[in-house]
């Protein structure tokens, strides 16, 4: 099971210069439903939503969302390894969700303090 950090499913959507290799999209992908609202609210940001609201529509259809229920924000108020921001807390916070559920999750981010903090978790990155 791969955790889609929300600069990875970005990356894809915007055909960005760096982008996650094909054999990523054949894993079972799983998400915080964060990452809908923080890719929809690029998209708008950037006037994007005709020309890629149909892509990133079909790019979120290939999830599972992990729901921010009150375990997941209870997790994100306790300090990490590491200083996060806000966002990143939420996502780590269901990492761990995942990982108390008895999932092995590994995490696809293109965001070095995430991936440094998942490191610091024990969380494996998948590599891009």
């Amino acid at each position: 099971m791969i955790y889609l950090d929300t600069s990875v499913a970005l990356a894809q959507l915007l055909a960005e210069d760096r982008t996650p290799p094909p054999a990523l999209w054949q894993q079972p992908l799983v998400s915080s439903r964060l990452l809908e609202y923080e890719a929809w609210t690029r998209v708008h940001a950037a006037g994007l939503a005709r020309s890629h609201g149909n892509a990133l529509r079909e790019l979120l259809a290939r999830l599972a969302f992990l729901e921010l229920a009150s375990a997941v924000l209870a997790r994100a108020l306790e300090p990490f390894p590491v200083n996060v921001r806000t966002l990143d807390a939420l996502h780590l916070a269901s990492l761990d969700f995942l990982r108390l559920q008895g999932q092995k999750p590994s995490l696809a981010t293109y965001d070095e303090r995430m991936a440094s903090a998942a490191r610091l978790l024990e969380i494996p990155l998948f590599a891009l």
